[in-house]
């Protein structure tokens, strides 16, 4: 149905003065008195409510029907509001219902949890909360391709359904056609029936096709969903989420250091400047400082410090961390936000972890103890990206592969790129629901997915 949509005129009420409007939307509040009522009306397009008044000896309404929750269509004219909150509001000559709604209608005007918002996927997104994160998540989405696109990246699909496992770790989800059959003794005779003539599973990452298309472009990204079959109920764990992944030819460390630099900078600066509305209802009502914060690593510079002198720096602390720190250790997250919320203050690079804690295809540095890796930190946080340069050695790779006891045949056309033209070349993986969590002060990263998948959890 023909119609404006109410962020046009809540961007421009003055061009909309005294002239008939035609408006659609969800009531989400009604006020119902003795002559007159008045609804706050939004269609999607905006964190605001549009305000529409309807005088009850001139509008043809059926206002029994009306309440919170219903969706309807809305004639009249656009006037200015002698509320001083907000500029334009709709003098009502028809209001149509398009979608009745009952009483026992969940989301009401009083703060209902996020908890329990968690269980009403299908209306939770109704919320002027989730309309605030998922406007940033578009935001996001479309700073970060933005970033790639201005700078010569070219973007790619990789593979949803894989026969490896990129990290090493087997935490995947089995994709399979076969059924129980009792008839089956053992997991090679399963796996020969199954559609692919072999295991196969949900991809963990896009990496390993990732460089695939490097050494062919240059400068590649995926921007893709990635998951995890990982048996965690964390606030920072989902089963299911999207991942950014450059890879980038003749980069060393260093190069991909500074395109992730560049890169939180752009995305965080571009929600700053976009979303404003909507980072003062986060900073409102969930993170206070939350638009500093962001500004704060926008406008500084990004610290660098080896792992072995964090390690040193958090030993000497004088702390009670939970988890003890020693050499070869993985930082915990305890440690992560000491470092940059204590010492450093804004977002650190860790370089040079110990090989042992890291992935298989990092490239080994000259000790033959630490990988050229580094986890950048984030204040409030702690890792938000991992970024490491790959070992483009056929031979130290291959060694890598075996000490790992993984499977060679997985990863064959992995180690023939170090055969065929093998160059330095860096890449880093950012999760969007992580640096969403950032940048919303969003808690929970399952308030940063409109659908979140997780352990026991699949509405």
């Amino acid at each position: 149905m023909k119609h404006t949509d109410i962020s046009l005129i809540l961007g421009s009420p003055e061009s909309y003065f005294d002239k008939d409007v035609t408006v659609c939307g969800w009531i989400r509040t009604f006020r119902d008195g003795k002559n007159m009522a008045f609804m706050a009306l939004n269609d999607g397009t905006s964190l605001q409510h549009l305000q529409i008044v309807v005088d009850k000896n001139s509008c043809s309404a059926d206002l029994s029907a009306l309440s919170t929750g219903a969706s309807v269509a809305v004639k009249g004219v656009a006037v200015k509001s002698f509320n001083a909150n907000q500029a334009v509001e709709v003098n009502a000559s028809q209001v149509t219902l398009l979608g009745a709604c009952p009483q026992d209608y969940p989301i009401q005007k009083t703060k209902t949890s996020l908890d329990f918002l968690r269980t009403l996927p299908h209306l939770r997104v109704r919320t002027n909360t989730f309309n605030a994160v998922f406007r940033i998540r578009s935001k996001l989405s479309a700073a970060i391709h933005e970033f790639f696109q201005q700078r010569g990246f070219l973007y790619v699909h990789t593979p949803i359904i894989t026969g490896s496992d990129c990290e090493g770790a087997g935490e995947i989800f089995q994709v399979t056609t076969v059924g129980f059959d009792p008839s089956v003794k053992t997991q090679q005779e399963y796996d020969a029936k199954d559609f692919f003539g072999q295991r196969a599973g949900l991809t963990v990452s896009g990496q390993l096709e990732g460089e695939v298309m490097a050494t062919a472009f240059g400068k590649i990204y995926t921007f893709g969903p990635t998951f995890r079959a990982e048996n965690s109920n964390t606030t920072r764990h989902a089963a299911e989420f999207w991942q950014i992944e450059p890879e980038v030819a003749f980069a060393e460390l260093p190069d991909i250091m500074e395109i992730a630099t560049d890169f939180i900078k752009h995305i965080i600066a571009s929600v700053l400047d976009g979303c404003g509305e909507e980072l003062a209802f986060l900073e409102k009502f969930y993170e206070q400082g939350l638009r500093e914060k962001l500004r704060n690593v926008v406008d500084n510079d990004f610290a660098v410090v080896d792992y072995a002198q964090a390690v040193e720096i958090l030993k000497n602390s004088g702390q009670s961390f939970q988890y003890p720190v020693d050499w070869g250790k993985d930082l915990q997250t305890e440690h992560e936000r000491y470092l940059t919320d204590v010492v450093y203050k804004r977002p650190v690079f860790v370089v040079n972890y110990p090989k042992d804690i890291k992935s298989f295809y990092m490239k080994q540095n000259v000790d033959g103890r630490t990988v050229a890796a580094t986890d950048l930190l984030v204040p409030g946080v702690g890792e938000i990206i991992g970024c490491s340069e790959r070992e483009a050695d056929y031979d130290k790779l291959l060694k890598a592969i075996t000490d790992r006891h993984m499977k060679l045949d997985d990863y064959k056309n992995y180690l023939d790129l170090r055969r065929y033209g093998s160059v330095p070349h860096s890449g880093f993986g950012l999760g969007l629901e992580r640096i969403l969590m950032y940048v919303t002060g969003m808690g929970n990263i399952r308030d940063t997915i409109a659908f979140p998948r997780a352990k026991n959890e699949l509405r």
